[in-house]
């Protein structure tokens, strides 16, 4: 059973910055994306950034230049980090990671850490 761990996640003020840390026990073969949702109270889900399994990363443009999405494929489990600098408020929300498995039709998903950006 893959399990997502997150961890890093806080209250800061604004300008600041958090790394939001992912360990997920999952065949790295498996994965072709692994990333960071987040969703914020009364709004849907929405991506943050991911890797593929080809090292190819992606943005939502609300983020670029921010934050910034990093793997490390040599530990066991897999680790992804997010690295967040110039937080605003509008950051402020649950965060989660997720995996988008190569074999298998469901992503999987960590519990969440909350990342609070006070002005």
């Amino acid at each position: 059973q893959v399990q997502l761990v997150e961890s890093g996640g806080g209250l800061v003020q604004s300008g600041g910055s958090l790394r939001l840390s992912c360990a997920a026990s999952v065949n790295i073969f498996d994965i072709n994306a692994i990333g960071w949702y987040r969703q914020a109270p009364g709004k849907q889900r929405e991506l943050v950034a991911d890797i593929t399994s080809g090292g190819i990363t992606n943005y939502a443009e609300s983020v670029k230049g921010r934050f910034t999405i990093s793997r490390d494929n040599a530990e066991n489990p897999v680790k992804v980090y997010l690295h967040m600098n110039s937080l605003k408020p509008e950051d402020t929300a649950v965060y989660y990671c997720y995996v988008e498995h190569r074999y298998s039709a469901y992503d999987s998903w960590g519990q969440g850490t909350q990342v609070t950006v006070s002005s």
